[in-house]
């Protein structure tokens, strides 16, 4: 099912649309298949697009002040930040480091006495360590106590890290924690959100790692497509791909 989660999205993405396009337009000889396809890969590739993707699936621009979050019973940081390769014992930052950082400085601001890791892993990656176990052992390189640190089972998707972190904090079995201040990507908070609420959890969020900014100033450059334009509107799709899930499910109102 996780496979299946991870690889049937990708035909309804820009690239593998343009795939299926070129394909079939060398099948059946037909040039509307084949412009259709460079159409759409050259769309998403604008700039202008891929921001206003974002714009859309990150909600409001603005990232809450640490002192205007509440407390909480734990800090929940979602794994999805580092890539591990040979030499880098604790591996190499991704992009959505913030959401460990986030998270490191709503512990020591005292939001929660516990701050649990999800140990994220990719079921044919099992050569690896889960991600939980490498960001434990540099939150405590940072001067945050080891009984204060939390790890929950491998994991393979959000929907296994909210049910993981609601048997790990004891939620639906007479447990006492229930509300958590959740850290993850903006452009992926209202879905992480509804899975762990549906988990039982009152969840803060603390939305970091924005891929958006508030300068809407633009220059001709947002008119000239390129590859991180294009992967950035893959990543808006794919998130507004998991709320469709959910809502023809009748779980999740779309944002």
């Amino acid at each position: 099912m996780l496979l299946l989660n991870k690889i049937l999205p990708l035909f309804f993405l820009p690239t593998g649309f343009t795939l299926l396009c070129l394909l079939a337009g060398l099948v059946l000889r037909k040039r509307v298949f084949l412009w259709s396809g460079v159409l759409v890969l050259c769309l998403f590739s604008l700039p202008i697009v891929s921001d206003a993707l974002m714009r859309l699936v990150e909600g409001p621009l603005r990232r809450a002040p640490i002192s205007d979050v509440g407390k909480a019973d734990a800090i929940v940081v979602l794994s999805g930040m580092l890539h591990q390769i040979k030499g880098a014992p604790l591996g190499e930052w991704d992009d959505a480091v913030d959401r460990f950082e986030g998270g490191i400085d709503l512990f020591k601001a005292g939001k929660a006495p516990v701050i649990v890791f999800t140990r994220g892993q990719i079921p044919w990656h099992t050569d690896g360590v889960p991600e939980g176990d490498l960001l434990a052992r540099r939150a405590i390189l940072l001067g945050v106590p080891q009984h204060a640190i939390r790890l929950t089972a491998t994991v393979g998707n959000t929907a296994e890290e909210s049910v993981a972190a609601a048997k790990l904090l004891g939620v639906g079995n007479g447990g006492s924690v229930k509300r958590i201040i959740l850290v993850t990507s903006a452009f992926h908070m209202p879905r992480a959100r509804f899975l762990f609420e549906q988990a039982g959890f009152t969840v803060i969020p603390f939305r970091v790692d924005y891929h958006t900014d508030d300068t809407p100033e633009l220059t001709v450059l947002n008119y000239l497509p390129n590859g991180e334009s294009l992967a950035e509107s893959e990543t808006a799709l794919r998130e507004m791909i998991g709320w469709l899930f959910y809502w023809s499910k009748g779980f999740f109102k779309v944002p």
